[in-house]
């Protein structure tokens, strides 16, 4: 593979604690009950956030509202609620170092994605973060990929997407990438099996093997 693909949440980085935190604080905001239990709402984490919202308050108008709530929370404190998974340095130390170009493709709005790797000096093992804008375009996975293949100049059949969520699948798929589906996030074998992952990989430190390194 020529070039990788990584997604962020659940990928590179656990962030259950300020997403959680601050989906929790949107619905508090709205008027809505919230469960005390964070695994309730981990399912949140990975697809675009404001279909999550609409799916939790019953509208797309209050999904909205939620949003713009949620990234007051976020935008100051919850992106930084989060951690480096390990052993995901050494993947990228590896990787960049036997000349694969890396980039990030996240249904996370760019500018929220490239602060939250500069913070954790991640940024320079790639060549381009893409994300979403900020009014949701390119927050869909399919979207995404597709733009990245192009402003990338990149060979679909030489390129492997790397995630957590069933969207990570098959927004690559539908744009002829190769897939590994991570099971140390959150997205469950089942889901990731039905939605097609070529490979499945359980923990950061098998990465290399999964793409073929070490053997």
């Amino acid at each position: 593979m020529s070039a990788i693909c990584f997604d962020l949440d659940g990928t590179l980085t656990d962030p259950k604690e300020g997403i959680v935190g601050s989906i929790r604080y949107a619905l508090e905001k709205l008027g809505h009950e919230v469960s005390s239990n964070d695994d309730d709402l981990t399912w949140c984490i990975g697809p675009p956030l404001l279909g999550s919202f609409e799916t939790l308050v019953g509208s797309k108008q209050e999904a909205e509202q939620a949003l713009v709530f949620y990234r007051e929370r976020f935008g100051d404190i919850g992106l930084f609620e989060n951690e480096v998974y390990p052993g995901i340095r050494d993947v990228l130390q590896g990787l960049a170092a036997d000349g694969r170009r890396l980039f990030v493709a996240t249904s996370k709005p760019t500018v929220y994605a490239a602060r939250i790797l500069r913070h954790f000096e991640l940024s320079d093992y790639f060549d381009t973060i893409f994300g979403s804008e900020l009014d949701g375009t390119r927050a869909d996975k399919t979207d995404l990929l597709a733009w990245v293949v192009g402003q990338a100049n990149l060979e679909p059949s030489t390129t492997m997407m790397i995630g957590d969520r069933r969207h990570d699948v098959v927004g690559a798929k539908n744009n002829g990438i190769g897939t590994i589906g991570v099971l140390y996030g959150y997205g469950e074998r089942a889901e990731l099996v039905e939605a097609g992952a070529d490979h499945l990989c359980e923990a950061p430190e098998k990465l290399l093997n999964t793409l073929g390194y070490g053997h």
